[in-house]
């Protein structure tokens, strides 16, 4: 498949893949901050309200992007036991990774809802979207938030993914479908696949999810 020239592309892109699916009574929840542009479009699409499912990445001590788990909302918590082993990750160190990343989470939650609660998502079918998925530690919490929830379906879509880690992610009891338009062989990061993938800010965030509620 072609890259993606931007996440507005891989947006329209995605939407119109799940134009074609039965969802009932879908909520599009994005993971900030790339996947948030993402879920913009697909919401606009599928005609859903569109909200933020706040995930936090655990990076491995010196090498932040390589995630040896992922916290969320409500608490949840995954953990990749094998990354954590192979770089000698005392539990002095996760600990202290965690609890700075849960206050970031915290701080993000208040600025990108504004104080707003969450879209209720019980008994509804939550699509969670997100510009790519690496290691899927964010997407497998994410998945496990929205059916703490009570989700009656958790539909996670992505424009690419590491074929691997959908693998992982399909086996795992909170995800009932994946869709995504692309899982290249060598897959080495989601960057690779955009043409343009410049940081969303959290700015942008805010704007997009405020100029959705306006519109609901």
């Amino acid at each position: 498949m072609e890259p993606f020239e931007n996440r507005s592309d891989a947006g329209r892109r995605l939407a119109a893949a799940l134009e074609g699916i039965d969802l009932e009574r879908p909520v599009v929840l994005g993971l900030p901050r790339g996947g948030v542009p993402v879920a913009a479009l697909v919401a606009r699409a599928l005609g859903a309200p569109l909200d933020v499912l706040v995930v936090r990445k655990l990076g491995v001590p010196g090498q932040p992007e390589v995630a040896m788990g992922a916290i969320g909302e409500e608490a949840a918590r995954v953990l990749n036991d094998d990354v954590i082993d192979a770089a000698y990750v005392s539990p002095g160190e996760l600990r202290d990774i965690e609890r700075r990343e849960r206050l970031e989470l915290d701080a993000r939650l208040a600025r990108f809802r504004g104080g707003e609660p969450p879209v209720p998502l019980a008994g509804r079918t939550a699509v969670i979207v997100d510009d790519g998925v690496a290691t899927g530690a964010t997407a497998r919490v994410a998945a496990r938030v929205a059916k703490a929830r009570g989700a009656a379906r958790v539909v996670l879509a992505m424009p690419v993914g590491a074929p691997d880690s959908l693998g992982s992610l399909a086996a795992d009891p909170a995800v009932d479908e994946i869709v995504c338009l692309s899982t290249p062989r060598g897959f080495v990061s989601v960057g690779m696949h955009y043409l343009d993938f410049t940081q969303t800010s959290d700015d942008e965030v805010a704007e997009l999810l405020e100029a959705a509620r306006s519109r609901e």
